[in-house]
């Protein structure tokens, strides 16, 4: 690869003792701008109060205040770790193909027309945004052979700073303001009207499944809208991520699938998906698939794993009626039942960016840019100044 502006036969060393005389390559390199999310942990690290709350993790953490590993997922590492049967060996580009199975079964459900039909593709990718990414590029990819299409893609406000810019990677450039992580979940009766305006508006859906399961405690419940698009006979793409539900933080285990009009179309798309993949990441990593993979697969696990993130949806409800409760008794403007109404590890307090500065500058509470925060960070220690800094948030002077 030459470098801009020289030939081929430019020779000479320059003043330094560098061969070629050029000036480093990357000189010029501007700053990219600050995510509002890094600037918050950056701001959180400074940060040197000793009541300081983070509000803005996107791990579940313990009543201790620690990321939570849990038990069952723990005992399956070590199993593995000495299962002379596993091999170490490159996955195929696509992943495992016993992951991608299970994965596509707990979004759309076993007895799902589309996979009777074959009418669905599923691929392993190293994380939830990588499974983003992969769906933007097939989009664009499926557009592009009739037009050079670059949008538009609507997204939902609030949503995470990053999916835009996921797509804008994609070369698709028209994002008009994803539901991650607001934590303002619909019910069944929404989502019907939602997806009678899709079909008439004839979009496409692409849903996101970022903290399957830790909603309802049930991945198949909390899966209902893909499911529901996918009775209805609907095109979709969704993207699951299995690091929140399994605890599986460092290893990035994510899955797209894809839900076709007719299996006639399976061969092409795998064959894109695989194009694509080989030239963003090449193969997925097989360390948490692996674990995903043996609990869903064993009944004994599933319901031992099952009960775990029972106590996980069941702790973060709670915590969610106390704050609310709360609220209440310190008097704070507003009505509060939205954080018992909606679910999930996310909760969207409805707070705006002036008051979300208030906490971070005034009581050093620290949410995300659009006012939702990880409920699983609350606990007894910090519930009481955490309340007492929203109720303050809304009546002091800002």
């Amino acid at each position: 690869m030459s470098r801009p502006g020289s030939s081929p036969d430019e020779k000479g060393v320059s003043q330094n003792g560098d061969p070629g005389g050029q000036c480093p390559l990357f000189t010029n390199t501007l700053n990219a701008p600050v995510s509002p999310e890094t600037r918050l942990l950056s701001a959180f690290a400074r940060d040197t109060q000793a009541r300081k709350v983070d509000l803005a993790g996107r791990e579940y953490y313990s009543e201790e205040g620690k990321p939570f590993e849990l038990r069952l997922v723990g005992k399956i590492k070590q199993q593995l770790s000495t299962d002379p049967t596993l091999h170490p060996e490159y996955p195929s580009s696509l992943g495992l193909r016993e992951f991608t199975r299970k994965a596509t079964e707990v979004a759309l459900g076993k007895h799902s027309r589309a996979i009777v039909e074959n009418q669905v593709l599923g691929v392993q990718t190293p994380g939830f945004t990588a499974a983003v990414r992969l769906g933007a590029e097939l989009l664009r990819c499926w557009y592009d052979l009739s037009a050079d299409w670059c949008g538009p893609v609507y997204l939902s406000s609030p949503c995470d700073d990053s999916l835009a810019g996921i797509f804008q990677a994609a070369g698709i450039q028209e994002i008009p303001s994803a539901h991650y992580p607001t934590g303002a979940d619909l019910s069944q009766s929404q989502w019907a009207v939602i997806t009678r305006l899709i079909t008439s508006r004839r979009l496409f859906p692409f849903l996101l499944l970022p903290t399957q399961a830790l909603c309802c405690g049930d991945m198949e419940r909390d899966a209902w809208p893909v499911q529901h698009c996918a009775s209805l006979g609907m095109e979709l793409l969704c993207a699951q991520s299995f690091s929140h539900c399994f605890g599986l933080y460092g290893e990035a285990v994510g899955h797209l699938l894809c839900v076709l009009k007719q299996n006639s179309v399976l061969l092409p798309v795998r064959s894109q998906a695989d194009k694509i993949v080989r030239s963003l990441w090449a193969r997925p990593s097989v360390g948490g698939a692996h674990v995903v993979t043996t609990v869903l697969s064993n009944s004994a696990h599933l319901v031992e794993w099952q009960g775990e993130v029972k106590h996980i949806v069941e702790r973060c409800m709670l915590i969610r009626a106390i704050l609310r409760e709360k609220l209440r008794l310190l008097g704070t403007p507003g009505r509060w039942d939205h954080l018992t109404q909606q679910g999930g590890l996310f909760c969207c307090t409805g707070l705006n960016g002036e008051q979300v500065e208030f906490l971070s500058n005034r009581r050093r509470v620290y949410l995300l840019p659009g006012g939702c925060l990880n409920v699983s960070a609350i606990n007894c220690r910090n519930l009481d100044y955490i309340a007492e800094s929203i109720h303050l948030a809304l009546t002091s002077s800002l």
